[in-house]
């Protein structure tokens, strides 16, 4: 697993989160978890041409800020 932070600006407020990147993952766990100050916000796991969806959905965050924090990990080609 590896740990990395990134910034999303949403509705003029910057975002800041905690990605975990489980490398190896397999079916039954999502390949990126997202944290805000701890707190478990959502995870996603690549689905058609590699783009991320929301495997997961803590309902802490808007939905639309999860699409940018997606696009922002996917701006990475992990």
């Amino acid at each position: 697993m590896e740990l990395f932070e990134i910034s999303v600006s949403y509705k003029n407020e910057n975002h800041h989160f905690e990605v975990r990147d489980y490398m190896h993952h397999e079916g039954e766990q999502c390949k990126f978890e997202l944290y805000k100050q701890g707190v478990f916000i959502a995870s996603f796991e690549p689905g058609a041409h590699k783009r991320l969806h929301i495997c997961k959905n803590a309902g802490v965050e808007e939905e639309d800020l999860l699409d940018l924090v997606a696009e922002q990990i996917e701006s990475y080609n992990i």
